[in-house]
């Protein structure tokens, strides 16, 4: 399994310190090895709070309009992208109203 990070945007909503915290103890307690990291602006103001997945060699995911209620459907996702070889997903049905909150998926 490669090194994947989850970083989260500090820069338009208040309260992400907190959120990035609850973030980590959501994947730590699935037992999904995440680096949880934060960030000044990732220029997804119009969809803040924005939050970032990748990997290397993987696709990298950007999602806007995040809260502490799409935590359980970001546990579904990271566990999804660990197990992905590519970071792409033939069925994104299982993450729910996560899928209507990507921004972007850049390519690995």
């Amino acid at each position: 399994m490669s090194a994947a990070t989850a970083t989260v945007c500090l820069s338009c909503a208040p309260a992400q310190e907190a959120f990035a915290s609850a973030l980590e103890a959501a994947l730590a307690s699935a037992s999904l090895p995440i680096a949880v990291r934060t960030t000044e602006c990732m220029s997804g103001c119009t969809r803040a709070p924005t939050l970032a997945f990748r990997a290397p060699g993987k696709t990298a995911y950007l999602f806007g309009d995040i809260t502490t209620r799409d935590l359980p459907e970001l546990v579904v996702f990271a566990r999804m992208y660990l197990a992905s070889a590519d970071g792409t997903f033939e069925d994104a049905r299982p993450l729910g109203a996560l899928r209507t909150k990507a921004i972007a998926r850049i390519p690995g």
